[in-house]
């Protein structure tokens, strides 16, 4: 069977998805476009031998609309005969980007291909959607007659049913940022140019990341979420979802190069890690974040492998409950759980999430000489991805 291998994978800094953001001053399609370039920079690798192009975005509104990964290959640069398309399964868009990719290379339909995302959030505000008002329509809403919740009452509602304290919430997250800004992303980073009022400045660090953070200084946060109609609704939340325990809107973007074996081989580019196994599953739509037990269950029963033998897992810390209530359900160590921090601290660019956490996994493993890498991601509407990767 064709092995589908990552040949290189990048990102950028992340940016504080607002306005006056480091990286809200340039346009998405020519923040994505910068990534592409420097990929096939970075390798050599002749963008016209490219098959596809398949990028994640969940904002396809306004910038980010049109098949902005189309647009993005086309202001790269490439030739105008490379495709590309644009996927949204929510927060793990980036991610089934990769699967698809890498699934296309085992199948044979593909020999190179490139998995990408990106979000501005900034420019484009999350839940900007061009079909109105009711994105669910009669039927779900017949299905459901309780009412679905947003991520933040989901995020509330698992902590309460996982007894999940503030205290421990806030520990969790200051992790995050000490773990982060204790790591070294030099090797994963590429620099931004943003044209700005005084010319081009170059980004070149995240912008999310607060190395004071303290369990202490999070406790002082109020609850983002709180609603009186909710809390008489759902009387067992507590509320202590805040803004110190959960990601940050963000703008960013990443890529991964990914192509057979043999092609990298006679290319005489160096496979870095292998695709070992893939798994995506439906979740509860109410909870919605705690489909990434499921997706792990899954991805291990078909890989064979006990999480124990895995070296690395990268939980996105779309809020704090997430990566906890997956390490408690699944007996994780919770020293390779997020080794160097998590969406808390490095940001969650929605469809630019998936290939940014594999980008860090990867690193991590040459690093630390881990072999097995886990990624899981939990998504809008209760879905759920997981990535194994092996180390080459």
């Amino acid at each position: 069977m064709t092995t589908a291998v990552i040949v290189d994978a990048i990102r950028t800094p992340s940016g504080k998805g607002k306005p006056g953001g480091q990286l809200s001053g340039i346009h998405p399609a020519a923040l994505l476009s910068q990534v592409l370039s420097g990929l096939v920079e970075r390798t050599g690798l002749d963008p016209a031998q490219l098959d596809d192009v398949i990028g994640g975005c969940v904002g396809q509104a306004g910038e980010q609309a049109l098949n902005i990964t189309r647009s993005a290959v086309l202001g790269a640069g490439f030739p105008e005969a490379i495709p590309a398309t644009t996927i949204d399964r929510q927060c793990g868009s980036s991610q089934q980007a990769a699967h698809f990719a890498a699934q296309g290379v085992i199948s044979g339909a593909y020999d190179i291909v490139i998995a990408c995302g990106v979000e501005s959030m900034s420019r484009i505000p999350m839940g900007t959607a061009p079909m109105g008002q009711d994105a669910f329509g009669p039927a779900v809403r017949a299905r459901y007659p309780e009412g679905l919740v947003n991520q933040g009452i989901s995020a509330e509602l698992i902590s309460a049913r996982w007894k999940l304290d503030r205290t421990t919430l806030d520990e969790f997250s200051a992790r995050s940022h000490a773990r982060a800004a204790a790591s070294d992303f030099t090797s994963e980073i590429m620099p931004v140019t943003v044209d700005g009022p005084d010319g081009p400045r170059h980004v070149i660090a995240d912008e999310t990341v607060r190395a004071s953070t303290t369990a202490e200084g999070l406790a002082g946060l109020k609850p983002s979420f709180y609603d009186e109609e909710m809390a008489r609704r759902l009387p067992e939340i507590d509320w202590k979802i805040t803004p110190g325990n959960s990601s940050p809107l963000t703008d960013g973007a990443s890529a991964v190069l990914i192509m057979s074996e043999q092609k990298a081989t006679a290319l005489g580019l160096r496979p870095r890690a292998r695709f070992h196994s893939f798994a995506v599953t439906g979740s509860d739509p109410l909870l919605m974040l705690t489909g990434v037990v499921a997706a792990t269950q899954k991805i291990l029963g078909k890989s064979g492998l006990s999480i124990d033998d895995i070296d690395s897992y990268e939980v996105n810390e779309a809020f704090a409950p997430v990566p906890l209530v997956w390490q408690q359900e699944l007996g994780a160590d919770p020293d390779r759980l997020n080794p160097r921090g998590g969406a808390i601290a490095l940001g969650h660019p929605l469809g630019g999430s998936g290939t940014r956490l594999l980008t860090t996994l990867v690193n991590h493993l040459e690093s630390t000489g881990g072999r097995y890498g886990l990624q899981t991601m939990c998504e809008g509407g209760g879905m759920a991805n997981a990535t194994l990767i092996e180390r080459l």
